[in-house]
């Protein structure tokens, strides 16, 4: 049998409660499914904290006081990262404690106390999508990736914002456990999707502003499930009780792209998961999406992501192997 394995995860005032409490869960009900598998540990600098929300938490003990082998030793992030920076014993402890770690993780903006140890120095990481352009900016060192969920260099892990930790979770549990593990914990805590590091941490179809107008938002919303109808602007604009030249110039106005540019992005990413995550081949896929052919959808594949679909697949399969 497996001996347990220690994760540690580090907190600290004006943390994103989610990032905490998400993979702590994970770990936990993997260890109701596999007895002993893990024991968890919270440590921050003092024995309570605040979450920037303002719930109060306390830790099991304090980063004084926190010694001996670790497993998975994991950072995580919130508006309090800025100071937790400047905290000295903070960032000693994690240069000290990554040592005498198997692996190394952090969520969300917990990467910029990572990078501020030393501990992502030549490696890829992410963070946060709003983050990562200061990230790159403050520490030339690191390749900064903007766009996956989470990103595995060597044995340091890195993930994107909030949610994103509970996907990282998992793939470290998969890593332990297997499979069946992760995807029982996933089911277990109600997840719609286990998602793989790869994906796309931003949904496109958020790359657009939200409309002002009430009409406009609610044909907005009602494109995403009916991404296989006719979404041509007559179509749309007669959802909304517009003219079809008023619903046209109003989209652009209000959204930042026009009708079409909108309707082919939000294809595009419904696309890019069908073939991340599901088995339908490329046919089915361009015809759930709304491409109509695979010819279409190919040609759009290229414009935009400059692989075509099957290349997509291939590729993205590879790089989760």
């Amino acid at each position: 049998m497996h001996p347990t394995r220690r994760v540690v995860l580090v907190a600290f005032d004006g943390i994103q409660a989610l990032d905490l409490i998400g993979p702590n869960e994970v770990f936990n009900v993997a260890s109701r499914l596999k007895p002993e598998a893990y024991s968890l540990e919270i440590v921050a600098p003092d024995r309570t904290f605040a979450s920037w929300s303002g719930v109060r938490m306390q830790a099991h003990t304090t980063i004084a006081r926190c010694r001996g082998p670790i497993d998975t030793l994991i950072v995580v992030g919130g508006d309090g990262v800025a100071a937790a920076e400047e905290n000295e014993q903070l960032v000693a402890f994690l240069r000290r404690a990554a040592r005498r770690s198997r692996r190394v993780a952090s969520v969300c903006t917990g990467a910029f106390l990572l990078a501020r140890a030393g501990l992502l120095d030549g490696h890829e990481a992410t963070t946060h999508w709003s983050s990562c352009g200061e990230l790159a900016r403050r520490y030339p060192q690191i390749s900064v990736q903007t766009n996956p969920i989470f990103v595995r260099s060597r044995n340091v892990y890195t993930s994107a914002g909030v949610t994103a930790g509970i996907d990282l979770a998992l793939a470290l549990v998969e890593l332990d456990l297997g499979p069946k593990v992760a995807r029982d914990v996933a089911r277990w805590l109600v997840l719609y999707l286990r998602r793989p590091g790869g994906q796309s941490q931003f949904s496109a179809a958020l790359a657009g502003q939200r409309a002002e107008r009430e009409p406009l938002r609610e044909v907005q919303a009602w494109m995403v499930d009916h991404l296989d109808e006719d979404l041509s602007v007559p179509a749309l604009s007669e959802r909304a009780f517009m003219s079809p030249r008023n619903f046209a110039r109003a989209f652009k106005r209000e959204v930042g792209m026009t009708p079409a540019a909108y309707v082919e992005t939000l294809r595009v990413e419904r696309a890019r998961v069908l073939l991340e995550t599901g088995d339908e081949n490329v046919e089915q896929v361009a015809q759930r999406c709304g491409f109509g052919t695979v010819e279409t959808m190919r040609r759009v594949f290229r414009k935009r992501l400059g692989v075509s679909p099957g290349d997509y697949r291939e590729r993205f399969h590879r790089r989760a192997a």
